[in-house]
């Protein structure tokens, strides 16, 4: 995945795919990861406030191509990104 899209495709546990929107991508030092944070495009006209975002983490491939998405692993990690999410949306407000 390449920090310049800005849809992904994500194959659910069933094989379904679906066509989610890239909210923004960011690397941790930290947990030496870098993660992806998204949400489904629906058919349906949806209002903003009834989004689900999803984040995982994904390996960035040496050759352009796609990375693979993982789960999001610890409690840490998770705090990290909300942390990360609530910055993103308090930037988002004051422009």
């Amino acid at each position: 995945m390449e920090h310049g899209e800005k849809q992904i495709t994500v194959v659910d546990e069933n094989g379904n795919e679906q066509l989610c929107e890239i909210l923004f991508t960011f690397e941790s030092d930290e947990f030496k990861k870098s993660y992806v944070l998204y949400y489904p495009i629906s058919s349906e006209d949806q209002d903003e406030e009834d989004v689900e975002i999803h984040a995982s983490s994904f390996t960035p491939s040496e050759n352009g191509e796609d990375g693979e998405l993982q789960p999001i692993e610890t409690e840490e990690e998770w705090d990290m990104i909300e942390e990360m999410m609530n910055t993103f949306f308090d930037d988002e407000e004051e422009k």
